[in-house]
Protein backbone atom coordinates (compact mmCIF):
# COMPACT_ATOMS: atom_id res chain seq x y z
CA UNK A 1 0.00 0.00 0.00
CA UNK A 2 1.35 3.34 -0.84
CA UNK A 3 -0.54 5.18 1.83
CA UNK A 4 1.30 3.77 5.02
CA UNK A 5 3.77 6.52 6.75
CA UNK A 6 6.16 4.98 9.50
CA UNK A 7 5.28 6.63 12.25
CA UNK A 8 5.35 5.19 16.04
CA UNK A 9 1.84 5.59 17.18
CA UNK A 10 0.66 7.33 19.62
CA UNK A 11 3.67 8.80 21.44
CA UNK A 12 5.15 12.07 20.52
CA UNK A 13 8.63 11.30 21.94
CA UNK A 14 8.79 8.07 20.11
CA UNK A 15 8.24 10.44 16.88
CA UNK A 16 11.36 10.65 15.52
CA UNK A 17 13.19 7.29 16.31
CA UNK A 18 15.77 5.67 14.03
CA UNK A 19 18.61 6.78 11.82
CA UNK A 20 17.49 9.93 10.64
CA UNK A 21 16.28 12.37 13.68
CA UNK A 22 15.00 15.51 13.16
CA UNK A 23 14.57 17.08 17.17
CA UNK A 24 12.60 20.05 17.91
CA UNK A 25 13.63 22.31 20.51
CA UNK A 26 11.58 24.18 22.84
CA UNK A 27 13.09 27.69 20.88
CA UNK A 28 11.34 25.97 17.92
CA UNK A 29 14.25 23.92 15.84
CA UNK A 30 14.95 21.10 13.50
CA UNK A 31 18.39 19.11 13.81
CA UNK A 32 19.50 16.73 11.26
CA UNK A 33 21.45 13.66 11.86
CA UNK A 34 22.76 11.56 10.05
CA UNK A 35 21.92 8.22 8.27
CA UNK A 36 24.32 5.78 10.42
CA UNK A 37 22.71 6.96 13.44
CA UNK A 38 25.66 9.17 14.86
CA UNK A 39 24.84 12.74 15.76
CA UNK A 40 26.79 16.25 15.93
CA UNK A 41 28.65 16.36 19.16
CA UNK A 42 26.25 18.04 21.55
CA UNK A 43 23.14 16.71 19.64
CA UNK A 44 20.28 15.02 21.30
CA UNK A 45 19.43 11.53 19.51
CA UNK A 46 15.77 11.76 19.60
CA UNK A 47 13.07 14.29 21.09
CA UNK A 48 12.69 14.21 25.08
CA UNK A 49 9.64 12.31 26.39
CA UNK A 50 6.47 14.38 26.91
CA UNK A 51 6.21 13.74 30.56
CA UNK A 52 9.56 15.30 31.38
CA UNK A 53 8.99 17.52 34.52
CA UNK A 54 6.21 15.34 35.08
CA UNK A 55 5.03 13.04 37.81
CA UNK A 56 3.38 10.30 35.23
CA UNK A 57 5.32 7.89 32.88
CA UNK A 58 5.20 8.55 29.23
CA UNK A 59 2.99 6.13 28.31
CA UNK A 60 0.25 7.44 30.31
CA UNK A 61 0.22 10.52 27.83
CA UNK A 62 -2.73 10.11 25.04
CA UNK A 63 -2.50 9.83 21.34
CA UNK A 64 -1.39 13.14 19.13
CA UNK A 65 -4.57 15.14 18.62
CA UNK A 66 -3.54 15.00 14.53
CA UNK A 67 -4.81 11.83 15.01
CA UNK A 68 -8.15 12.97 15.37
CA UNK A 69 -7.96 16.04 13.50
CA UNK A 70 -5.37 17.12 10.76
CA UNK A 71 -5.41 20.55 11.89
CA UNK A 72 -4.71 19.72 14.93
CA UNK A 73 -1.06 19.50 16.71
CA UNK A 74 1.01 16.25 15.51
CA UNK A 75 2.52 14.50 12.29
CA UNK A 76 0.56 14.46 9.49
CA UNK A 77 1.28 12.84 5.78
CA UNK A 78 0.24 15.32 3.89
CA UNK A 79 1.16 13.87 0.42
CA UNK A 80 -0.58 10.55 0.80
CA UNK A 81 0.44 9.32 -2.14
CA UNK A 82 3.76 8.37 -1.01
CA UNK A 83 5.17 6.19 1.91
CA UNK A 84 7.31 8.42 3.92
CA UNK A 85 10.23 6.80 5.47
CA UNK A 86 11.38 9.16 8.67
CA UNK A 87 14.40 6.84 9.17
CA UNK A 88 15.92 8.25 5.98
CA UNK A 89 13.83 11.06 5.60
CA UNK A 90 13.04 10.22 2.00
CA UNK A 91 9.38 9.51 0.39
CA UNK A 92 8.56 7.08 -1.93
CA UNK A 93 5.71 7.79 -4.60
CA UNK A 94 4.48 6.26 -7.91
CA UNK A 95 6.44 6.64 -11.07
CA UNK A 96 4.60 7.41 -14.20
CA UNK A 97 5.54 6.82 -17.61
CA UNK A 98 4.60 9.51 -20.36
CA UNK A 99 5.92 10.26 -23.75
CA UNK A 100 6.51 12.94 -26.16
CA UNK A 101 4.72 13.65 -29.59
CA UNK A 102 7.67 11.65 -30.48
CA UNK A 103 7.39 9.12 -28.42
CA UNK A 104 10.59 9.63 -26.13
CA UNK A 105 9.59 8.65 -22.50
CA UNK A 106 8.48 10.86 -20.11
CA UNK A 107 9.32 9.78 -16.37
CA UNK A 108 7.62 11.71 -14.11
CA UNK A 109 5.73 12.11 -10.53
CA UNK A 110 2.37 13.81 -9.33
CA UNK A 111 2.62 16.05 -6.57
CA UNK A 112 -0.31 19.19 -6.37
CA UNK A 113 -3.07 19.71 -8.36
CA UNK A 114 -6.24 22.52 -8.93
CA UNK A 115 -8.49 19.06 -8.83
CA UNK A 116 -9.42 18.87 -5.08
CA UNK A 117 -11.89 15.55 -5.93
CA UNK A 118 -8.40 13.60 -7.47
CA UNK A 119 -6.25 15.26 -5.02
CA UNK A 120 -8.61 13.54 -2.27
CA UNK A 121 -8.67 10.44 -4.56
CA UNK A 122 -4.83 9.93 -5.28
CA UNK A 123 -3.50 11.29 -2.18
CA UNK A 124 -2.07 14.38 -3.69
CA UNK A 125 -1.60 17.99 -2.23
CA UNK A 126 -4.97 20.41 -3.07
CA UNK A 127 -3.28 23.40 -4.38
CA UNK A 128 -5.81 25.86 -6.26
CA UNK A 129 -3.15 28.82 -6.89
CA UNK A 130 -1.78 26.27 -9.76
CA UNK A 131 -4.49 27.55 -11.89
CA UNK A 132 -2.82 31.27 -12.04
CA UNK A 133 0.83 29.40 -13.39
CA UNK A 134 -0.71 29.60 -17.13
CA UNK A 135 1.31 32.47 -17.45
CA UNK A 136 4.05 32.76 -20.44
CA UNK A 137 5.97 29.11 -20.31
CA UNK A 138 5.15 28.28 -17.40
CA UNK A 139 2.27 25.95 -17.49
CA UNK A 140 2.45 23.30 -20.24
CA UNK A 141 -0.13 21.00 -22.58
CA UNK A 142 -0.56 17.24 -22.12
CA UNK A 143 -3.51 15.16 -23.34
CA UNK A 144 -4.86 12.00 -21.91
CA UNK A 145 -4.30 8.77 -24.30
CA UNK A 146 -6.58 5.54 -24.57
CA UNK A 147 -3.74 3.81 -22.42
CA UNK A 148 -4.39 6.46 -19.84
CA UNK A 149 -0.88 7.62 -20.51
CA UNK A 150 -0.31 11.41 -20.76
CA UNK A 151 1.29 12.99 -23.96
CA UNK A 152 3.05 15.78 -23.45
CA UNK A 153 3.33 19.33 -26.54
CA UNK A 154 7.02 20.24 -25.92
CA UNK A 155 9.72 20.35 -22.98
CA UNK A 156 12.53 18.07 -22.52
CA UNK A 157 14.91 17.97 -19.65
CA UNK A 158 18.59 16.70 -20.01
CA UNK A 159 20.08 14.56 -16.81
CA UNK A 160 23.57 14.38 -18.39
CA UNK A 161 25.19 17.01 -16.88
CA UNK A 162 27.60 16.80 -13.56
CA UNK A 163 26.17 19.07 -10.68
CA UNK A 164 29.17 20.80 -9.42
CA UNK A 165 28.94 23.39 -6.18
CA UNK A 166 32.41 24.99 -5.02
CA UNK A 167 31.79 27.13 -2.01
CA UNK A 168 32.80 30.47 -1.96
CA UNK A 169 35.93 31.83 0.58
CA UNK A 170 35.49 32.08 4.27
CA UNK A 171 33.43 33.43 6.18
CA UNK A 172 30.73 33.99 3.13
CA UNK A 173 31.04 30.86 1.73
CA UNK A 174 27.48 32.00 -0.33
CA UNK A 175 27.61 32.53 -2.93
CA UNK A 176 29.63 29.24 -4.29
CA UNK A 177 32.37 29.98 -6.74
CA UNK A 178 31.05 27.72 -9.20
CA UNK A 179 27.08 26.45 -9.22
CA UNK A 180 26.56 24.32 -12.14
CA UNK A 181 23.11 21.92 -12.12
CA UNK A 182 22.96 18.49 -12.41
CA UNK A 183 19.76 18.31 -14.65
CA UNK A 184 18.36 21.80 -17.07
CA UNK A 185 15.32 21.78 -18.50
CA UNK A 186 14.42 23.51 -22.05
CA UNK A 187 13.14 26.68 -23.17
CA UNK A 188 9.60 24.59 -22.63
CA UNK A 189 9.68 22.37 -19.64
CA UNK A 190 8.10 23.06 -16.98
CA UNK A 191 6.58 20.76 -13.88
CA UNK A 192 3.33 22.60 -14.26
CA UNK A 193 1.27 21.03 -16.31
CA UNK A 194 -2.76 21.41 -17.74
CA UNK A 195 -4.46 18.28 -19.26
CA UNK A 196 -6.75 19.35 -22.37
CA UNK A 197 -9.18 16.44 -22.34
CA UNK A 198 -9.16 16.25 -18.47
CA UNK A 199 -11.59 19.21 -17.36
CA UNK A 200 -8.22 22.09 -17.79
CA UNK A 201 -7.14 20.98 -14.25
CA UNK A 202 -3.66 21.20 -13.62
CA UNK A 203 -1.02 19.22 -11.61
CA UNK A 204 2.43 19.34 -10.88
CA UNK A 205 4.13 16.55 -12.79
CA UNK A 206 7.81 16.92 -11.90
CA UNK A 207 10.37 14.97 -14.51
CA UNK A 208 12.59 12.49 -12.74
CA UNK A 209 13.93 10.91 -16.18
CA UNK A 210 13.28 11.18 -19.84
CA UNK A 211 13.72 10.06 -22.83
CA UNK A 212 15.28 6.68 -21.67
CA UNK A 213 13.77 2.81 -21.76
CA UNK A 214 12.91 1.09 -18.06
CA UNK A 215 16.01 -0.54 -18.20
CA UNK A 216 18.36 2.42 -18.01
CA UNK A 217 16.57 3.80 -15.03
CA UNK A 218 15.73 0.72 -13.04
CA UNK A 219 17.90 0.98 -9.89
CA UNK A 220 15.06 -0.63 -7.62
CA UNK A 221 18.27 -1.25 -4.80
CA UNK A 222 19.35 2.78 -4.79
CA UNK A 223 22.95 3.70 -6.28
CA UNK A 224 21.01 5.27 -8.91
CA UNK A 225 23.27 6.90 -11.95
CA UNK A 226 22.73 11.15 -12.02
CA UNK A 227 23.47 10.62 -15.35
CA UNK A 228 19.68 9.66 -16.41
CA UNK A 229 17.47 10.55 -12.98
CA UNK A 230 17.38 13.63 -11.03
CA UNK A 231 19.60 14.36 -8.19
CA UNK A 232 17.38 14.21 -5.75
CA UNK A 233 16.06 10.45 -6.34
CA UNK A 234 17.72 7.74 -4.14
CA UNK A 235 16.24 4.70 -6.00
CA UNK A 236 14.07 3.96 -9.01
CA UNK A 237 11.90 1.03 -10.10
CA UNK A 238 9.63 0.93 -13.13
CA UNK A 239 9.02 -2.40 -12.62
CA UNK A 240 7.08 -2.02 -9.56
CA UNK A 241 5.84 1.78 -10.61
CA UNK A 242 7.31 3.65 -7.88
CA UNK A 243 10.58 6.23 -7.12
CA UNK A 244 12.38 7.31 -4.03
CA UNK A 245 13.35 10.88 -3.92
CA UNK A 246 15.41 12.83 -0.65
CA UNK A 247 13.57 15.41 1.47
CA UNK A 248 14.47 18.69 3.69
CA UNK A 249 13.30 20.00 6.66
CA UNK A 250 11.87 23.21 6.69
CA UNK A 251 9.69 25.40 9.07
CA UNK A 252 6.66 27.03 8.72
CA UNK A 253 5.07 28.78 11.45
CA UNK A 254 7.21 27.31 13.76
CA UNK A 255 6.38 24.04 13.17
CA UNK A 256 8.65 21.68 11.65
CA UNK A 257 7.56 19.73 8.04
CA UNK A 258 9.47 17.99 5.35
CA UNK A 259 9.64 19.09 1.69
CA UNK A 260 11.34 18.07 -1.81
CA UNK A 261 13.13 20.58 -3.99
CA UNK A 262 12.92 19.25 -8.00
CA UNK A 263 13.26 22.69 -10.13
CA UNK A 264 14.38 26.24 -10.11
CA UNK A 265 13.92 28.78 -12.32
CA UNK A 266 17.86 29.97 -11.11
CA UNK A 267 20.73 27.95 -12.32
CA UNK A 268 22.66 28.76 -9.36
CA UNK A 269 19.28 27.38 -6.68
CA UNK A 270 19.14 24.45 -8.93
CA UNK A 271 22.65 23.43 -8.40
CA UNK A 272 22.73 24.17 -4.39
CA UNK A 273 19.10 22.67 -3.98
CA UNK A 274 20.15 19.71 -6.62
CA UNK A 275 17.05 20.24 -8.60
CA UNK A 276 16.52 20.87 -12.07
CA UNK A 277 17.14 23.79 -13.94
CA UNK A 278 13.83 25.44 -15.25
CA UNK A 279 13.57 29.15 -16.85
CA UNK A 280 10.22 28.35 -17.68
CA UNK A 281 9.43 29.06 -13.83
CA UNK A 282 10.64 32.16 -14.17
CA UNK A 283 7.51 33.39 -16.41
CA UNK A 284 5.35 33.43 -13.22
CA UNK A 285 5.16 37.04 -11.56
CA UNK A 286 6.48 37.07 -7.81
CA UNK A 287 6.20 39.85 -4.95
CA UNK A 288 2.53 39.36 -4.67
CA UNK A 289 2.04 35.74 -2.88
CA UNK A 290 -1.14 36.48 -1.00
CA UNK A 291 -2.53 38.87 -3.74
CA UNK A 292 -5.63 37.75 -6.08
CA UNK A 293 -4.29 35.69 -8.83
CA UNK A 294 -0.90 34.68 -7.48
CA UNK A 295 0.14 30.87 -8.10
CA UNK A 296 3.36 31.35 -5.54
CA UNK A 297 3.58 31.49 -1.86
CA UNK A 298 6.51 32.58 -0.12
CA UNK A 299 9.94 30.90 1.09
CA UNK A 300 11.94 32.97 3.11
CA UNK A 301 15.94 31.40 3.11
CA UNK A 302 19.06 33.25 5.15
CA UNK A 303 22.46 33.40 3.57
CA UNK A 304 24.41 34.06 6.92
CA UNK A 305 22.84 32.49 9.96
CA UNK A 306 24.05 31.13 13.00
CA UNK A 307 27.24 28.66 12.01
CA UNK A 308 28.04 25.17 14.03
CA UNK A 309 27.06 21.92 12.91
CA UNK A 310 26.32 21.24 17.03
CA UNK A 311 25.00 24.98 17.05
CA UNK A 312 21.48 24.64 18.18
CA UNK A 313 20.54 27.67 16.53
CA UNK A 314 22.66 26.71 12.52
CA UNK A 315 20.85 28.06 9.96
CA UNK A 316 21.44 29.27 6.74
CA UNK A 317 23.29 28.42 3.20
CA UNK A 318 26.63 29.52 4.82
CA UNK A 319 26.22 26.54 6.87
CA UNK A 320 24.93 24.70 4.19
CA UNK A 321 28.12 25.22 1.94
CA UNK A 322 30.83 25.54 4.19
CA UNK A 323 29.98 22.98 7.28
CA UNK A 324 31.29 19.57 7.41
CA UNK A 325 29.12 16.91 5.71
CA UNK A 326 27.30 14.77 7.40
CA UNK A 327 28.88 11.47 7.23
CA UNK A 328 26.30 10.09 4.77
CA UNK A 329 28.25 13.50 2.11
CA UNK A 330 25.01 14.93 2.43
CA UNK A 331 25.21 18.79 3.18
CA UNK A 332 23.52 20.21 6.45
CA UNK A 333 20.35 21.76 5.19
CA UNK A 334 19.78 25.23 5.10
CA UNK A 335 16.25 24.93 7.48
CA UNK A 336 14.25 27.12 5.47
CA UNK A 337 11.19 28.71 6.23
CA UNK A 338 7.53 28.48 3.77
CA UNK A 339 4.51 30.31 4.07
CA UNK A 340 1.13 28.66 4.29
CA UNK A 341 1.19 24.50 3.91
CA UNK A 342 -2.20 22.44 3.94
CA UNK A 343 -4.10 22.47 7.45
CA UNK A 344 -2.15 25.33 8.29
CA UNK A 345 -3.13 28.15 6.05
CA UNK A 346 -5.69 28.23 2.71
CA UNK A 347 -2.75 29.80 0.31
CA UNK A 348 -0.41 26.99 -0.35
CA UNK A 349 1.15 26.45 -3.26
CA UNK A 350 4.26 24.14 -4.29
CA UNK A 351 5.74 26.94 -6.30
CA UNK A 352 7.97 29.38 -4.31
CA UNK A 353 8.66 33.29 -4.62
CA UNK A 354 12.16 33.30 -3.42
CA UNK A 355 13.10 35.58 -0.38
CA UNK A 356 16.93 35.61 0.47
CA UNK A 357 17.78 37.43 4.34
CA UNK A 358 20.90 38.84 5.27
CA UNK A 359 21.44 39.52 9.23
CA UNK A 360 22.54 43.18 9.24
CA UNK A 361 26.65 43.59 10.89
CA UNK A 362 24.41 45.84 13.46
CA UNK A 363 22.31 42.69 14.38
CA UNK A 364 25.11 40.49 14.59
CA UNK A 365 26.91 42.74 16.72
CA UNK A 366 24.11 43.17 18.95
CA UNK A 367 23.82 38.99 19.30
CA UNK A 368 20.29 39.47 17.53
CA UNK A 369 21.36 36.59 15.16
CA UNK A 370 19.59 33.72 15.65
CA UNK A 371 17.74 30.82 13.99
CA UNK A 372 14.20 31.55 12.72
CA UNK A 373 11.16 29.89 11.99
CA UNK A 374 8.10 31.60 11.34
CA UNK A 375 6.97 33.89 8.32
CA UNK A 376 5.84 37.08 10.48
CA UNK A 377 8.92 36.75 12.86
CA UNK A 378 11.24 37.12 9.68
CA UNK A 379 8.77 40.09 8.33
CA UNK A 380 9.06 41.86 11.71
CA UNK A 381 13.36 41.54 11.67
CA UNK A 382 12.94 42.67 7.92
CA UNK A 383 10.64 45.92 8.62
CA UNK A 384 13.10 46.82 12.32
CA UNK A 385 16.19 46.54 9.88
CA UNK A 386 17.72 43.74 11.27
CA UNK A 387 17.16 41.46 8.04
CA UNK A 388 18.08 42.76 4.41
CA UNK A 389 18.61 41.55 1.06
CA UNK A 390 21.65 40.27 -0.11
CA UNK A 391 24.24 43.59 0.42
CA UNK A 392 22.16 45.40 2.36
CA UNK A 393 19.40 45.99 -0.88
CA UNK A 394 15.58 46.04 0.33
CA UNK A 395 14.22 42.90 2.12
CA UNK A 396 11.87 41.09 -0.40
CA UNK A 397 11.80 38.77 -3.89
CA UNK A 398 14.82 37.47 -5.48
CA UNK A 399 12.81 37.10 -8.67
CA UNK A 400 13.58 33.34 -8.35
CA UNK A 401 10.40 30.50 -8.41
CA UNK A 402 11.09 27.31 -7.53
CA UNK A 403 9.14 24.21 -6.86
CA UNK A 404 9.28 22.60 -3.68
CA UNK A 405 6.13 20.38 -3.14
CA UNK A 406 5.20 19.93 0.95
CA UNK A 407 4.92 16.45 1.99
CA UNK A 408 4.84 16.37 5.63
CA UNK A 409 3.93 18.10 9.18
CA UNK A 410 5.67 16.69 11.94
CA UNK A 411 3.93 18.68 14.61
Amino acid sequence: MMNRTRVPVGRSHLLFRGLLVLTVLFGGGIQVFAQNGTPPPGEEVQLPPSNVGTDIPAAYNGVLPSSIDRQLIGPVLLLRAGTMDLDALTVTLPLYRGQMRDGQNVWYILTDTTDEGNANALGLNHSPKLAYAEIGRATRLATIEEDLTLTFEQGTVDFRPERRVEPGDAPNFFPPKVAEPGSVGDAHYTPIIKIQNGGGHVYNAPVVAFGVEAGAVSFCDGNPDYSVVHDQVTKICPEQGTVTLRLSPIFTFARPAAYMTTESSDAMGAAVGSATFTPALGDIPVGSDDGAFSAVERLFQISNGPMGADNPQRQGLNSTLGEPKLPNEEALPPLNVAGGIPTITLDYSPLWDHNLGEWTQEAIDKGYRARVNEEFQILELAQEGWLTGPGGEPFGSSGIVINCPIVYRFL
